[in-house]
């Protein structure tokens, strides 16, 4: 059965749909990655069929060249988010030498209708990737980075709703209207566009759509020297305020990059910073690029304090030094640019973890009134809430950053289900920690203490094995004294399901 446009398919508790970019299990969002998507449509829109590697390797890769090793990996992150077919078997079939092939049964579906989500109660607005119209494919790096940045500028406007850059980039490269991405994202509103870079000149058009009406509410071009960017930017931003709230309504002043090159580098090291330890380490070098050819670079400093804290500068995890460096990073990116709440967010649980409690919780209320849709802020504030004892605040702010970010990075989910474990709502845990498409070493761990919390103890002892073939010196007395734990009752909880679940004292 070949792929039709516009096709979505079903198989099991699964929907698959290629154009959207979404994968859905039994209704809910799955996080997926973008290349592990890929694979998925391409083996699900021909299932039974052997699909050669190299065929696999184009479908996900298009005209890069990459190791087969990465087409391994993919594959292998696959099923374990899949997880087994009703009678246990895989539902991706290696074919030793060949391929892989789609052992399960699909159906597919035509023209069927989500149930949209509910539009909030002030004007919300998604930003879909600007089209690259350069002759130069590696152009769409800048084209991404524009998107990106306008993303971060509306959000900082208290009156509106913004859809998160994770959610935004799902339809990157999709064929759909815009009434049908507005319906899944639950916004009104769609700003499009494209952008043209070339001999130091940049051309943007930008048009902003009211989805349910199908007007177009402003549209304008821009050619301008590419030395301009941000001025653009600036006044695409200020129309856009102009035409959904009647009145220009300008947030602080963002602190923009004054080296081009160095605003390349971390808009490439930024799509990196999501994948593997390896791609986060070339991140690293971009990064350090970046701020040696511009030193008050504040996001780029932002970006390198995250890359050290989670241990991906050098392999074998995060040492007592690297923390030490990304605190220090940190503080830089907020020194430089005040009032921006990515820089201000990370601070804050960089500070949580130092246990500087009182400096992050400022911190973290600085960065969400800084920016009231940093979907990101939201997504860390829940897991310091929580650890915190504040259970009720930490479901809360969770749900706020899934709203805000629909489709978002695999951590969200690891996060809810650190929550509703803490909430002993321990089934819909076990559902959530099994949607982590990465199946982090945390969700291992949280998945084992909640399946022990219901009485599943076979289920229980099995992930926490998985768990300690990578963590074999785990144990549950150092996790709670590195853990920022504020909460007795919350630690004790969290040690007690640990510790039914076989994990180490």
């Amino acid at each position: 059965m070949r792929r039709m446009q516009g096709s979505r398919f079903a198989f099991g508790p699964f929907v698959l749909d290629p154009g959207a970019g979404t994968l859905l299990r039994d209704d809910v969002p799955v996080a997926v990655g973008y290349r592990a998507l890929k694979l998925l449509a391409a083996l699900v829109g021909r299932p039974g069929e052997i699909l050669g590697k190299a065929e696999l390797m184009d479908a996900a890769w298009p005209g890069t060249a990459v190791e087969e090793g990465n087409l391994t990996v993919q594959i292998a992150q696959l099923r374990k988010l899949l997880g087994s077919t009703a009678d246990g078997g895989e539902w991706i079939v290696t074919v030793p030498r060949v391929g892989y092939r789609f052992s399960g049964a699909v159906e597919q579906l035509m023209d069927a209708k989500r149930k949209p989500s509910p539009l909030p109660d002030k004007p919300s607005i998604a930003v879909l990737p600007f089209l690259n119209l350069s002759n130069d494919p590696e152009q769409g790096v800048f084209a991404d980075g524009l998107t990106e940045d306008l993303i971060t500028d509306l959000s900082r406007i208290s009156g509106l709703f913004v859809i998160a850059r994770n959610s935004a980039f799902a339809y990157k490269g999709k064929a759909l209207a815009v009434r049908a991405i507005a319906e899944d994202l639950g916004v009104r509103y769609v700003l499009e566009g494209s952008a043209r870079r070339a001999g130091g000149r940049v051309r943007i058009n930008a048009q902003l759509v009211d989805a349910v009406s199908g007007d177009h509410l402003w549209a304008e071009r821009f050619d301008r020297s590419l030395e301009d960017i941000f001025a653009v930017q600036d006044e695409v931003t200020a129309k856009i305020v102009e035409a959904l709230l009647g009145r220009l309504r300008a947030p602080p002043p963002r602190k923009r990059p004054e080296n081009l090159e160095a605003y390349d580098l971390c808009v490439r090291a930024r799509r990196l910073m999501d994948d593997t330890p390896q791609s986060a380490r070339e991140a690293h070098l971009m990064l350090t690029r970046a701020v040696s050819l511009d030193p008050e670079y504040a996001e780029a400093y932002r970006w390198l304090a995250m890359n050290h804290w989670m241990g991906w500068v050098h392999s074998g995890g995060p040492t007592e030094a690297d923390r030490s460096v990304a605190l220090e990073l940190a503080r830089k990116a907020v020194a430089i640019d005040p009032d921006d709440a990515g820089c201000r967010w990370v601070l804050a649980y960089l500070l949580a973890y130092e246990r500087s409690f009182a400096e992050a919780d400022a911190e973290f209320e600085r960065a969400i009134a800084l920016d009231p849709n940093e979907a990101d802020a939201w997504a860390a504030l829940s897991d310091i809430a929580v650890l915190a004892g504040r259970i009720e605040d930490g479901l809360e702010h969770i749900a706020k950053a899934f709203r805000l970010n629909p489709f978002p990075a695999s951590w969200y989910y690891l996060t809810l289900g650190q929550a509703q474990y803490a909430h002993r709502q321990y089934e819909a845990a076990v559902e959530t920690l099994h949607r982590d498409e990465t199946y982090h070493t945390s969700s291992r761990r949280f998945l084992a203490a909640s399946l022990a919390q219901l009485g599943r103890f076979d289920e229980a002892r099995a992930e926490a094995e998985l768990f300690l073939v990578s963590n074999p010196d785990f144990t549950t007395r150092h996790w709670a004294a590195t853990e920022p734990f504020r909460d007795a009752k919350t630690l004790e909880h969290f040690v007690d399901g640990f510790r039914k679940a076989g994990l180490p004292e």
